[in-house]
């Protein structure tokens, strides 16, 4: 069996995560620890991916990044670069809907930190930079894990937005879940369960794995 898919699946959800826990932590953070207005329209726009359809994020992609994109165009004018049918266009795709995970997580991490730890940092001299890394990460690094795997298994699953940006090129952006798709559509029932079933396989297997990495990372 052809596993293309199955590689190109982990990198699309690898690179997609790590976007989305840069992303996810430092926006967490500011929402979590700063009071501003809008603070909570900007809370809801960034969990908005959870409960929109895949479709409709695929479209808002296609209107930022397209080749007639707001960036896309750019993009295609100054680099020569467009992300329409690429694999960088599913890691786009896919970052999009894990960043919530990441985001929602790591907020409820850090707002169960206490304050006063960080308070008496400060007065120990420390700048802010180095008690967010020495105190606040540390404190909420379990809920950041754990919504970092959730992160990387929802990247795994993704179709509708990938299929709408990335397209379904065998060896170039077909992931699992949309070669999956496409067996399901040729009536090739065997391809399909076999898929199916590395898939599985694969998220119980990455899932379980980060967990005891996890147990034992924070002991």
């Amino acid at each position: 069996m052809e596993l293309t898919p199955l590689w190109l699946t982990l990198k699309v959800a690898g690179l997609a995560t790590l976007i989305a826990l840069g992303l996810g932590v430092s926006v967490a953070f500011l929402v979590a620890r700063k009071i501003f207005w809008g603070r909570e329209w900007l809370d809801a726009l960034c969990t908005l991916p959870l409960v929109l359809p895949p479709t409709v994020l695929g479209y808002y992609l296609i209107v930022v990044w397209g080749r007639n994109g707001w960036l896309g165009h750019w993009l295609q004018e100054v680099w020569g670069v467009t992300l329409m049918f690429t694999w960088q266009g599913a890691v786009l795709a896919s970052a999009l809907v894990s960043f919530p995970l990441v985001f929602k997580s790591a907020r409820a991490a850090f707002e169960e930190v206490d304050r006063t730890l960080e308070n008496v940092a400060r007065t120990l001299g420390l700048s802010e930079w180095a008690v967010f890394r020495r105190v606040s990460l540390p404190l909420a690094l379990r809920g950041i894990v754990a919504g970092t795997m959730l992160a990387f298994a929802r990247g795994m699953g993704e179709f509708g937005a990938t299929l709408m940006v990335a397209g379904n090129l065998p060896g170039k952006t077909q992931t699992l879940s949309l070669a999956i798709y496409s067996a399901v559509q040729a009536g090739n029932d065997g391809l399909a369960m076999t898929l199916v079933l590395l898939t599985s396989g694969a998220c119980v297997l990455i899932l379980v794995t980060s967990g005891k990495i996890l147990r034992v990372s924070l002991k």
